[in-house]
């Protein structure tokens, strides 16, 4: 489905089957922390589910919350870091910053962290210092994002925001989610799991006051006296969604996340008239490192040129390469730094060929003649002076190519498997409130988590840990407003 179901009046509704201060809809980290805060500020929540339990696509997740201005751990690394410097990072970074949710997200950084580690959500006083897509270990802060790629090193002082939960292995998310639902049975929140809401209740002011939800074959209808907030999830598992607004990720990509993240929360707020925003945007990754070293290599188009920096995140990388000619692009390698892709999940382990010159390669690789060789000349001159006045990749990754023979990896776009997630959704205020077409906000009404437009809009701006960090703080900003409304 791909259109907003119909709007029910509340003068229609003959039983209410329930009755709530603050439904909250999805259980995920944005759901739960909803739910936490609403309840804490002695509001009667009630939690509807569509799974048999609450956790979503946060628990699948790696744990990594992008979170900074000086936390705990930051400091425990001897990492400076500011609200300001976050702030400014984010805002450079960001692909059309919406200034008033990314300064609440930074002033409140330090305190959210608190709050999360006071939750039960475990996270160490340890630091990666590589550059990795994603931990396996229990070790918390990491660089995930393109702090130190130009030019944002240059706009504020670079300093690692990902701090990843003490589990092993990939799903370290749903250590953070185990503590945060133990705390919300233990608040005594209600909850009705295997229900799925069909539909929001709006009265005669146009103020949402409810929703429709349908359990065992059954619709029932459920008022909230204060609010209805939306917490679920994005909607790259929804075919007809993603025909409208990202075709070109239907194919050899593959979404991340859990069968309900269809993008019903989007078409739910859309019925009461909400407005969408980046609703092209998406993280998609298909990342050549680890090994680190491969990112001393270069990432060349059909054109035989460079078109991004090769130590950009991945997800950067990946938007840039869905833009090439024919969404088609190579690594290349030269004997001192060649290795295996590692995450080979990816398909990007499939080696192209080996040649013995810099020609050769470019024939084997159907390059416009002379065009390699005369990359790699300029790229080779200028790395051997520390720099790269192209592209600016950092001195830390710059070495001359130049020891034969050369290897090419392909990694388009159509040869790869793309991971990816959707970043475009619902328009609020900083206040999580929806805003609908008119520019004002629907009364009743709240959204965070992935089925709002937060912080990050576009893969090219992406950072690991945006969706838990941002979904997890305003989540808790939703909870707090609509209980006292």
């Amino acid at each position: 489905m791909s259109q907003p179901p119909e709007i029910i009046r509340a003068s229609s509704i003959e039983r209410w089957s329930d009755t709530a201060d603050v439904i909250i809809v999805g259980m995920g980290i944005a759901g739960a922390c909803a739910a936490l805060e609403a309840r804490r500020a002695g509001a009667d929540v009630l939690v509807i589910e569509r799974a048999g339990d609450g956790g979503g696509a946060s628990a699948l997740s790696s744990g990594i919350f992008y979170l900074g201005g000086g936390t705990a751990v930051q400091k425990a690394a001897d990492y400076e870091d500011t609200p300001e410097a976050m702030y400014d990072f984010l805002m450079a970074n960001g692909i059309s910053p919406d200034a008033e949710i990314v300064r609440a997200f930074c002033d409140n950084c330090v305190a959210h962290f608190d709050w999360l580690e006071a939750q039960g959500v475990p996270f160490e006083r340890s630091y990666f210092p590589g550059k990795a897509v994603f931990l396996t270990t229990t070790t918390c802060l990491m660089s995930t994002g393109n702090e130190k790629v130009w030019p944002y090193r240059e706009v504020a002082k670079p300093a690692p925001r990902g701090h990843k939960v003490a589990r092993e292995g990939e799903n370290a998310g749903s250590l953070a989610m185990e503590a945060l639902l133990a705390r919300c049975r233990e608040a005594g929140l209600r909850a009705s799991y295997d229900s799925q809401v069909t539909a929001l209740i709006m009265d005669d002011n146009q103020r949402v006051v409810g929703v429709r939800y349908r359990k065992t074959g059954e619709d029932h209808h459920a008022r909230a006296s204060r609010g209805v907030i939306l917490s679920t999830g994005g909607f790259n598992m929804n075919q007809e969604m993603l025909a409208e607004h990202l075709p070109h990720m239907l194919g050899n990509s593959y979404p991340l996340g859990v069968p309900y993240n269809d993008g019903s929360g989007i078409l739910l707020g859309q019925s009461a008239g909400a407005v969408t925003q980046s609703m092209s945007g998406v993280i998609a990754t298909a990342s050549f490192y680890p090994p680190s070293q491969l990112i001393k290599g270069i990432l060349v188009n059909t054109r035989g040129e460079r078109f991004v920096a090769e130590d950009s995140y991945h997800g950067r990388t990946a938007s840039f390469i869905i833009e090439q000619p024919g969404r088609k692009a190579y690594l290349i390698l030269d004997s001192e730094i060649f290795a295996y892709p590692e995450l080979t999940d990816f398909s990007h382990h499939t080696l192209i060929d080996g040649w013995e010159t810099v020609e050769e390669m470019e024939a084997g690789l159907n390059l416009p003649e002379g065009a390699l060789q005369r990359t790699l000349a300029d790229y080779n001159a200028h790395a051997a002076e520390g720099r790269d006045p192209t592209l600016h990749k950092h001195p830390d990754w710059l070495k001359p190519l130049n020891a034969g023979p050369y290897a090419a990896f392909d990694v388009s776009f159509n040869k790869s498997v793309y991971l990816y997630i959707t970043l475009g959704g619902l328009k609020t205020t900083a206040r999580t409130e929806v805003i609908g077409h008119d520019g004002e906000v629907i009364a009743g009404l709240y959204a965070a988590g992935a089925c709002a437009s937060s912080v990050s809009r576009d893969g090219k701006d992406y950072a690991s840990g945006l969706s838990l960090g941002p979904g997890s703080y305003f989540g808790r900003v939703a909870g707090r407003l609509a209980a006292g409304a």
